[in-house]
């Protein structure tokens, strides 16, 4: 199998506010859209964000009514307190403040106009970023 791309697809009631949050504060393009339907990305993120509005016809019935609830869509960055400073300044409310866990990884959290959290992290541990520099 060879996979050319990857993508996060979460049900919301507001694709145009998620979208929008995405883009204005964390840099990402929407690259397509239609009624409740908005597909974003960012060439150094390797990966698309979709969302999706809650009960549309196309989902499958079990699926349709949905939340993304309980999701986080974690960013690695190389400046956490930088970005920190900056969606503070942009007044983007921190809902997780800065933390570190004896692993390495340091992160915080926001969450968008829809409830899902995004969250920004580094890794200081031994070893580096287990998903990148381990694999």
């Amino acid at each position: 199998m060879k996979i050319s791309s990857s993508a996060v697809s979460l049900n919301v009631d507001d694709v145009a506010a998620s979208a929008a949050f995405l883009a204005r504060h964390f840099g990402f393009t929407e690259l397509m859209a239609a009624d409740g339907f908005a597909s974003l990305s960012r060439d150094d993120a390797g990966m698309n964000v979709v969302y999706l509005r809650r009960g549309l016809p196309t989902l499958p019935a079990d699926q349709r009514d949905d939340h993304a609830t309980g999701l986080i869509l974690a960013f690695v960055v190389d400046d956490l307190e930088g970005e920190l400073a900056r969606l503070q300044g942009e007044g983007v409310a921190i809902t997780m403040p800065l933390t570190v866990e004896e692993w390495g990884e340091r992160a915080f959290q926001v969450r968008d106009p829809n409830g899902i959290i995004v969250q920004l992290v580094d890794w200081n541990g031994p070893g580096g970023h287990p998903t990148t520099e381990n694999a």
